[in-house]
Order: C-alpha cells, then sequence, then structure tokens
C-alpha cells in the first residue's frame, strides 16, 4: 500500500497531533488538497494506535 505524508498528515492532524509549520506552502489560499481513500485512513490509525502516538495501542 502506497501511503502519501499528506495523507498522514491530515490524520494526525485530525486526531489532534500538533504538525511543525510548513514553510513550502502554497501562493493561494483556495488549492484543494487530495484526501486519502478509508482504507488508507484506517490503516494509518491502526498504525498510529500501534506505534501509541493515539488512542491505546492494539
Amino acid at each position: 500500500m502506497k501511503v502519501y505524508s499528506l495523507f498522514i498528515a491530515q490524520i494526525k492532524q485530525k486526531n489532534g497531533i500538533i504538525e511543525r509549520v510548513n514553510y513550502n506552502k502554497p501562493k493561494s489560499e483556495n488549492t484543494k488538497q487530495p484526501k486519502g481513500p478509508p482504507e488508507k485512513e484506517r490503516a494509518i490509525t491502526e498504525a498510529l494506535k500501534f506505534f501509541g502516538m493515539i488512542g491505546d495501542p492494539l
């Protein structure tokens, strides 16, 4: 499974993990970011739980 760092950052933000400031921001405010599919979201969430970054480990 190929998971992009954007998807991981979105899941971390959704779970309240504070990321550092991104200095590579787009110039316009209206840019759309792709959202990961639900199966990748579940896999990332499970991995973050496994490593103890969110919630209880499995």
